[in-house]
């Protein structure tokens, strides 16, 4: 089974879980912006997980006992550990976790240098242990129903893949999007890059184009270009964008029918085929699906089948590597 299949065919579907006892876990760090919506996930899903603490530099989360990270990594029967560091130490911090034995959940993008991510990685499938990337959207059930919608072949061969994540960006977020090489592109549409790769694997080459709108410093808005041998993908990133929420979205092309979520997570799909498809009729059909209020409980909850060794995470080493590599491409840090 070639490997893009593979992810396809073992995505999380499933998010209810009954589990004999709850598993042990921590997390590092509160710099990330999902950090807090990753602890509140954690902590909601009292079924699944034990939150032992939380080793932070600038702040805790009330009620969350504030360890040092010797002390997290120390805590008996801990299996796992949310990084939720800068991405600056995110990586280091990482494999930290993995050398004391723990399975890791890593926020985007995971890392600076592509070096250090793959070494991260691979040290962490050597060990046998699960590195989850904090890529929200493989759980979001519009883009679960589109990698069912590619892996059973219903919009035919893809041809095209045209997908947006902008924003306005205040002046606190230009600050932070400055410090990065990568721009917009390497810190907030890594979501659908990631997406884009589950579906299409590594593509052939990747071209980024970044065309600041101010004389500050700061990548604010960028595209690139992913080719493949009968594709080609376009992703956009636009930091000046009023209406950049409403206008995030995720559209699919293929020989046989098309597939469109806009606003990215509201759950709403325009789908099109030439023939019937599952429960879907031929012709245009607009279908609203269910969102959880929580964007990342499905994170964890997935993750708890993994450590508990009821399933692999579909999304393996290989394909977080050609992510980050694909990520640097499309963000002009690596030409």
């Amino acid at each position: 089974m070639k490997r893009r299949t593979f992810l396809l065919a073992c995505g999380s579907t499933a998010f209810a879980a009954s589990a004999p006892s709850r598993l042990r876990i921590g997390q590092i760090g509160t710099e990330h912006a999902h950090a807090a919506g990753k602890m509140a996930a954690m902590r909601s899903l009292t079924d699944l997980w034990e939150v032992v603490g939380v080793a932070a530099k600038d702040k805790a989360y009330d009620g969350v006992p504030l360890l040092t990270e010797e002390q997290l990594l120390g805590t008996p029967g801990l299996k796992a550990v949310a990084v939720e560091t800068r991405v600056e130490d995110s990586c280091a911090t990482a494999l930290r976790c993995i050398q004391a034995g723990k399975h890791v959940h890593l926020d985007k993008p995971g890392a600076l240098k592509h070096d250090e991510f793959k070494s991260m990685r691979i040290e962490a499938e050597k060990r046998g242990l699960t590195v989850q990337m904090g890529y929200m959207l493989r759980y979001n059930p519009a883009f679960e129903l589109l990698f069912q919608a590619v892996r059973e072949g219903w919009l035919g061969e893809i041809t095209e893949i045209d997908a947006a994540m902008g924003k306005l960006a205040n002046g606190s977020t230009r600050g932070a999007i400055r410090k990065l090489e990568g721009g917009g592109m390497f810190e907030l549409a890594c979501h659908i890059i990631d997406a884009t790769l589950t579906i299409m694997g590594k593509p052939a080459s990747v071209t980024g184009f970044s065309t600041p709108t101010q004389d500050d410093g700061v990548k604010d808005n960028q595209m690139a270009v992913l080719q493949y041998a009968k594709a080609t993908a376009v992703i956009r990133c636009n930091h000046t964008d009023p209406f950049g929420g409403l206008r995030r979205r995720f559209n699919v092309t293929g020989t046989e029918g098309t597939f469109e979520i806009v606003p990215l997570e509201s759950g709403k799909v325009n789908l099109s085929l030439t023939k019937a498809c599952g429960a879907y009729k031929k012709g245009t059909q607009s279908i609203q699906l269910d969102v959880p209020k929580d964007r990342y409980a499905g994170e964890f909850m997935d993750l708890a089948k993994v450590v508990r060794g009821e399933k692999k995470l579909a999304w393996d080493a290989a394909h977080d590597i050609a992510v980050h590599e694909t990520v640097l491409r499309a963000s002009g840090v690596w030409k």
